[in-house]
């Protein structure tokens, strides 16, 4: 008896369907054509099912291994759907207040803004960072907060006009190429949006928690909507927003003049005006932050 292969039946039931004159008469033919049709659909089922897992497994090779900043405990992520909302305001006095509830604890600064940095000013910094004996470069430190960016590796006024490539290198230098030390907290200050910096942070580190800032206004929430990770800032708008995502408002942050004019000065609120109600609200936020990374530990 002949060996019926695999492609030998795959060939034989194809010529049969073709052929019209096998099916045209005979009960005891169309019943082969029934399971025809039925043998050729279970098969493209299972072709389905295996092109679909290579390309599950395909993509999670592509993917890079996360990998954790040395020195770095955990890392919590400032962000926003669009810019203006006070983000970068918001991570300065976040990391400030989390040393202002418990002064053990030590927290560092990162701008991930490339083409905005804003801590610098906001953290009142300026000059080249040094390099270690390990070729590492050492964060400027301020109010006992050590921070980098790439504000301190260009010009002040020179703009920076990067494409894709260059921006991912110069983040890569800013996450594996700082000398932090050893930090229970290192706070990001991300760029507006979700492009390209905010995939490639979320691939490459372990990301402890993320908070998002917003407005009250609807159009502010849309764009937070989009940028949505884990946290919302906000009063009742975000408040409802919040609800909506299943997320935990962590706190309202007043627009008083008071947190500008200090933003401005480089001397953030919350070590400037400590007693003053907005950094209260600030403090409250922190607290409400590490909170919530305790119980994700837990």
């Amino acid at each position: 008896m002949a060996q019926l292969t695999y492609s030998k039946l795959s060939h034989f039931l194809r010529i049969s369907v073709n052929k019209h004159s096998l099916l045209r008469t005979g009960a005891e033919i169309n019943p082969g054509h029934a399971c025809c049709v039925q043998f050729i659909r279970c098969q493209r089922s299972v072709d389905s099912k295996a092109l679909q897992e290579r390309q599950k497994q395909q993509m999670a090779r592509g993917l890079p291994k996360q990998k954790p900043i040395t020195g770095v405990k955990q890392v919590i992520v400032v962000a926003s759907g669009k810019g203006g909302v006070g983000k970068s305001t918001t991570a300065v006095n976040l990391a400030l207040g989390i040393m202002a509830n418990d002064p053990n604890k030590s927290v560092g600064l990162l701008d991930a803004d490339v083409y905005g940095p804003s801590i610098p000013k906001l953290m009142n910094l300026k000059g080249n960072p040094e390099l270690s004996d390990h070729n590492l470069m050492i964060p400027l430190t301020n109010y006992g907060v050590p921070c980098m960016s790439m504000g301190f590796l260009v010009d002040e006024v020179a703009p920076i006009v990067w494409r894709g490539l260059m921006v991912m290198s110069g983040l890569e230098k800013l996450l594996r190429q700082v000398d932090w030390g050893s930090l229970d907290y290192l706070v990001v200050d991300m760029p507006p949006g979700t492009g390209d910096v905010q995939l490639s942070i979320s691939q490459n580190i372990p990301v402890a928690g993320a908070v998002i800032v917003s407005t009250p206004q609807d159009i502010a929430l849309l764009d937070a909507r989009r940028g949505a990770e884990t946290h919302i800032f906000g009063s009742d708008g975000a408040r409802q927003l919040a609800d909506t995502l299943g997320v935990r408002l962590l706190g309202d942050i007043p627009l008083h003049l008071n947190i500008r004019e200090t933003s401005d000065r480089g001397k953030p609120v919350v070590v400037s005006s400590p007693d003053s109600p907005e950094a209260e609200a600030y403090r409250k936020v922190a607290f409400a932050v590490v909170q919530r990374l305790q119980e994700l530990e837990t």
